[in-house]
């Protein structure tokens, strides 16, 4: 709505903007990453979705209307965008404790110690890109701050990454800058956090974690990759806690998944960055955004058949508003993803199964009725009438949402078997798996190739690598 806002009033196009009482201060703070401090909004008291018709209709004609009015009649006042520190400026002098202290206190760390960027250790992250420092990745929201390699550098030295890891980080923010994925959505309500999946033989090289405790932190190349992500989103994409980032519930940064790709080569399983359409053998990254999601124990079984009943159960119950994104509102990017230990992708594997085959398996059985596919949208999230058979109708979604007119048919959550997203990782020798609720168009899977320098050999042997 806000940016809608801009757009009318940079136009000469007078705009209030109805904004609901937990969302003042975010509508203040976004305005001046659109260049517009000060934008006109008109407050609607408490939230629409808790409140009867006669309460809403209430507070609409006694707060609202008279400042829409105001807002559509009255010049607003000029606002000032308060001056930053240019980028290699230096803003604070002092000890760890006091460094960390003013950037805490200045919002510019996530509560925990950082290491303070000086110029030397910002110049050895550098010698691990061929890239200009002042070469601009993309624009962010919702400040509008130019992504640079320079600040990529900055973080990932706040971070606590090495500087090998540079290229890596390069990456992810040519993704977090990439439209498809979304950024200005990571402040929403559900709290959804960006996971990182990675591929290609720098998993080895730098020394990621991909067995034994996968998802867990104790790894610094896992650990710091995932905090660094965090970061930027915080110092240059601008998303702070009570203001721009307004998550209900939060989740903490996650650690980088990095796929076993001797286990997918063993079984013959193409890995993650083959789906996201690059070869076997890059190295690459993916992100993208869950809502949330969790482990499921004890996948037991020998073959295919006795094994995925269980998966496809844990996939629909983690999936529930998230379907939201199957709708033609959602455009059907709806990606739920799988990650396996490796010995269930073998079991799998071992009775001529490949991934293309678990994706149909779980197209066909990942489920739900229709009147209960319909209650989510149209009932408890209230997103108003949602009707599958009206939808297929005007060729929104697929006709598979719309076969007969059985209520309790079953349609699937996604529009394709491709849709689901299968990762292998973890301990070789437990059977559990886990599930991310994605986010969907709120957050869809964008991959990015990491690209190394011509030094990059010479560069990790100085490392000691």
């Amino acid at each position: 709505m806000l940016r809608a806002s801009a757009a009318c009033e940079a136009a000469g196009v007078p705009t209030s903007s109805l904004v609901s009482e937990g969302f003042i201060g975010q509508a203040a703070a976004t305005s001046v990453g659109l260049g517009l401090p000060h934008i006109p909004v008109a407050l609607v008291p408490g939230h629409p979705n808790t409140q009867s018709k006669g309460e809403l209709r209430r507070n609409i004609l006694e707060v609202t209307v008279e400042r829409v009015i105001e807002n559509l009649t009255r010049m607003p006042a000029a606002g000032r965008e308060k001056p930053e520190p240019g980028a290699r400026d230096i803003i604070f002098k002092g000890g760890f404790n006091a460094v960390n202290r003013y950037f805490y206190e200045n919002e510019l760390s996530d509560g925990l110690p950082i290491v303070p960027p000086i110029r030397e250790a910002i110049d050895a992250f550098l010698r691990f890109t061929s890239r200009d420092p002042d070469e601009v990745l993309g624009v962010i929201l919702p400040d509008s701050r130019a992504a640079t390699v320079w600040s990529v550098a900055v973080n990932a030295v706040m971070a606590g990454c090495r500087p090998e890891y540079m290229p890596i980080l390069v990456a992810l923010i040519e993704a977090m800058c990439d439209p498809q994925y979304g950024v200005e959505h990571s402040g929403n309500t559900p709290g959804s956090e960006t996971l990182i999946i990675l591929n290609g033989p720098i998993i080895k090289q730098l020394g990621f974690n991909y067995t034994q405790g996968a998802l867990r932190d104790g790894f610094m190349p896992n650990t710091t990759i995932g905090r660094f992500w965090r970061l930027y989103l915080r110092n240059v994409a601008g998303f702070l806690p009570h203001k721009t980032d307004k998550a209900t519930y939060g989740n903490t940064w996650r650690v980088v998944l990095a796929e076993n790709e001797d286990v997918l080569k063993r079984i013959g399983w193409e890995p993650n960055s083959v789906e996201m359409g690059f070869r076997a053998g890059d190295n690459t990254v993916t992100v993208g955004r869950y809502s949330g999601g969790g482990c499921f124990p004890s996948v037991s079984g020998s073959t295919p058949e006795q094994v995925l009943p269980y998966v496809a159960d844990s996939v629909l119950k983690y999936h529930t508003w998230q379907i939201l994104s199957t709708t033609s509102h959602g455009g059907g990017k709806l990606r739920p993803l799988v990650v396996m230990s490796p010995i269930i992708a073998e079991t799998i594997a071992k009775a001529g199964w490949s991934k293309s085959d678990v994706k149909r398996y779980l197209y066909e059985h990942v489920r739900r009725p229709a009147w209960e596919f319909e209650r989510y949208l149209r009932d408890w999230t209230m997103k108003g009438t949602w009707n599958l058979a009206e939808d297929v109708r005007l060729g929104r979604i697929p006709k598979v949402f719309h076969e007969s007119d059985d209520p309790n048919r079953l349609v699937p959550i996604v529009w394709e078997p491709k849709d689901f997203m299968i990762a292998v990782t973890g301990d070789s020798l437990r059977n559990n798996a886990y599930v991310f609720a994605h986010q969907g168009y709120l957050g869809y899977p964008v991959g990015k190739k990491i690209e190394l320098g011509v030094e990059w050999e010479r560069l990790l042997m100085e490392e000691g690598r």
